[in-house]
């Protein structure tokens, strides 16, 4: 409320003066808890454009041959039908299926998240999810594009990275007890 009223006292109700708006319930400002965090939607859209323009420049790029970077890191394409880093890559239904009840939870929770660390890790963790849902959904035969490679390491993308990247920062944010979402 913008002002604090007087206890009621007794007797007749008082009369707001003419042109006085007296507000009630209290307005919700953008960024106030409980509404709606629109920090998170835009890391997440921001993590979904890159990955897909990064995507697109991959399977094209590197269709023909790996390209060496320096040391252990190579630029290669490969297909997952599984999760990041090619987990359970042998039922890609599943997977999908996972995935997207997975990620129906993580923006539940994440367009509530408070501001700061805890906008940009659900940012993170929504965009890489929406990111490779897309990319499973649209290329055939459901698979993800991958095309980091760090020697032995699993092939990955920018979706995996940040995927990790976003649990991280919510992991840490919460091993030093702060509050992930508003109530």
């Amino acid at each position: 409320m913008r002002r604090l009223l007087r206890a009621d006292q007794p007797g007749p109700p008082a009369r707001a003066a003419a042109g006085v708006h007296l507000r009630l319930v209290p307005r919700r400002r953008l960024g106030a808890p409980g509404t709606l965090n629109l920090g998170v939607v835009a890391v997440a859209l921001g993590v979904t454009a890159l990955d897909a323009l990064t995507k697109a420049w991959a399977r094209h790029a590197l269709a023909q041959r790996p390209v060496h970077l320096v040391g252990p890191l190579w630029l290669r394409l490969h297909y997952n039908t599984g999760v990041s880093f090619s987990v359970a890559s042998s039922g890609p239904l599943v997977v999908t299926v996972v995935t997207a009840l997975v990620a129906v939870a993580v923006v539940v929770v994440g367009l509530r998240a408070r501001r700061g660390w805890p906008t940009v890790g659900f940012g993170l963790l929504i965009g890489g999810g929406v990111a490779n849902l897309v990319d499973r959904l649209a290329a055939t035969p459901h698979a993800v594009t991958d095309f980091v490679a760090v020697s032995s390491f699993p092939v990955f993308n920018v979706a995996d990275a940040a995927i990790t990247v976003g649990f991280v920062v919510l992991a840490v944010v919460a091993l030093r007890g702060g509050t992930l979402a508003a109530r």
